[in-house]
């Protein structure tokens, strides 16, 4: 029986895709559920599983730009997995014959995730070198990190280094970079959007990492970072200061009395920005456990739409990538973005005295229309206080002035 695979409906507001990436090849006899190509939308890239196992028939080529229900293959179902051709061993007088006579260009196809394709660009490894451990022996982030970790591609590296090239090359804008760009100009030139600075001592933070890492790994499954505290001393804020967490609709702003905190996660595609719900009611443990799951999605390419519509507040770490003062632009529709940068250690005047700590820049831009200056800096120094005192994050607010109802 012949069937065909057509582009599936992806979301409401998506009606067009680029098929970004065969991972079959013509002809090949697919497994069900078997990934078989690339979509990008302007909002994700995902993977087209198999419907059914069968020999598959190729009717649209790399690059296409394809509309919801559009024709991609046939698959021709009568045509069992069984009965895919087999490699043969060849004798080993046949064997010494074909080893002279391959070049390293004549090598088999192999599938790659979009991350890891990226890495082994980024090192100028071939990958035809590598040995996939993924399904149907695709290759996996880890493959690649484990491949540069064992030294095997330094020549490669080496050589790409010593290399002088004026050489050019053009590549098509995908969807989701469009779609960024579009997001971020309209960003600047329809919001009042200002930032405003502060820094924060992350001694006390880093203490507590130090002291309960251990315990907290083997007791949750997950390591204690940073965006956990955040993340709770920004929900506290939020619902001491709403307009913070608010958004224009037309005539009327949007008050959101949850907080849906958006982490911005760089990704071999682009910017992706997957939303923790409601996180104003997750344990730290929870929270960490979430970011964990939404940034390996987002790596690998995986998030689906749910996981990044949405979101009342966003939270953006530059500091991962050494970044030591930026200005965030704010999410639209959002209202305020708060950028986290890198710690480093400065001298400051404390008690009288010059002494030297673990300093943190923040940056909250946040859009003038509805936020005034004084909720913003109100906002911000609510965050660094619960920082420098990771006491107040179980309340909100400092403990003692909460025993005495001030």
């Amino acid at each position: 029986m012949i069937i065909e695979l057509k582009v599936p409906t992806i979301g409401e507001s998506i009606n067009e895709v680029t098929l970004s990436k065969w991972l079959v090849k013509d002809g090949e006899v697919v497994a069900l559920d078997q990934s078989l190509c690339e979509f990008e939308s302007d909002k994700a890239t995902l993977e087209f599983p198999a419907e059914k196992s069968g020999k598959i028939t190729l009717k649209a080529e790399e690059g296409a730009e394809l509309k919801i229900g559009d024709v991609i293959a046939s698959l021709d179902t009568s045509v069992s997995i069984e009965a895919a051709p087999k490699k043969t061993e060849a004798p080993a007088a046949e064997k010494q014959e074909v080893k002279k006579e391959i070049t390293p260009a004549v090598t088999e196809e192999k599938h790659i995730t979009p991350l890891a394709e990226n890495i082994a660009k980024e090192n100028n490894i071939d990958i035809n070198k590598i040995a996939g451990t993924g399904a149907g022996g695709r290759i996996t982030k880890d493959d690649v990190l484990q491949f540069l970790q064992q030294g095997v591609g330094g020549k490669e590296i080496v050589a790409a280094l010593k290399r002088g090239s004026r050489n050019q090359r053009e590549e098509k804008v995908s969807k989701l970079r469009k779609t960024i760009a579009k997001r971020l100009v309209g960003v600047k030139n329809e919001t009042a959007m200002l930032t405003t600075f502060n820094e924060v001592d992350m001694s006390a933070i880093m203490a507590i990492r130090e002291k309960y890492k251990v315990a907290f790994e083997k007791k949750h499954g997950v390591g204690l970072g940073f965006m956990s505290f955040f993340v709770k001393a920004c929900c506290n804020a939020l619902q001491q200061f709403p307009a913070v967490n608010a958004y224009f609709n037309d005539d009327a702003v949007i008050y959101n009395d949850y907080c849906d905190i958006s982490i911005a996660v760089s990704t071999p595609k682009g910017l992706v920005v997957p939303v923790l719900r409601n996180a104003e009611s997750l344990s730290m443990a929870g929270v960490e456990a979430k970011i964990k799951e939404l940034a390996v999605k987002g790596r690998d390419g995986i998030l689906s739409l749910e996981e990044m519509q949405g979101g009342t507040f966003t939270i953006t770490n530059g500091g991962v990538f050494g970044s030591l003062m930026s200005t965030p632009i704010i999410n639209a529709p959002q209202s305020a973005i708060l950028g986290m940068h890198k710690i480093q250690d400065r001298p400051i005047a404390l008690n009288g005295q010059v002494v030297i700590r673990p300093m943190m820049y923040l940056a909250l831009s946040y859009d003038h229309r509805i936020i005034d200056g004084k909720e913003s800096v109100s906002f911000l120094v609510r965050v660094k206080e619960q920082l420098e005192k990771p006491e107040q994050l179980l309340f909100g607010m400092d403990v003692t002035e909460l025993l005495l109802e001030l």
